[in-house]
């Protein structure tokens, strides 16, 4: 409303009070008339998190499912990858542990000579 000057906008603002409920306007009363702001701006929209390449959980796990083999994937399967997905992207401390725990395990077993590199372990 900045296009509006004070005294127009007060004006509105006690036209708009006017016109509420007795209910209504207890509750204004109750916060202050001064403290109403009938003409706030809404809130940001929800935070999206993104990864360090600002993609989505959804955008993450559509492309990671879209790459597994047919005969690996099932609900169960993409359950844990999306709760993966989530926890990395959250910065959650249990999915953390999951994901450096597999990393170092991998490189445990190509070190042994176990697996090749990009292999798969199952």
């Amino acid at each position: 409303m900045s296009q509006m000057t004070l005294e127009q906008e007060a004006e509105l603002k006690r036209t708009m009070y006017e016109k509420l409920s007795p209910r209504r306007r207890k509750f204004i009363d109750k916060m202050g008339y001064n403290q109403w702001d009938p003409f706030q701006k809404p809130l940001d929209p929800i935070d999206l998190r993104q990864d360090n390449n600002q993609l989505t959980t959804q955008e993450l796990i559509r492309g990671f499912l879209q790459q597994v083999p047919e005969e690996r994937y099932n609900d169960v399967y993409a359950k844990g990858a999306f709760e993966m997905a989530l926890g990395i992207i959250n910065e959650s401390e249990r999915q953390l542990g999951m994901y450096d725990f597999a990393c170092w395990y991998m490189r445990l077993l190509e070190d042994k000579e176990k697996l090749k590199k990009g292999e798969s372990l199952f």
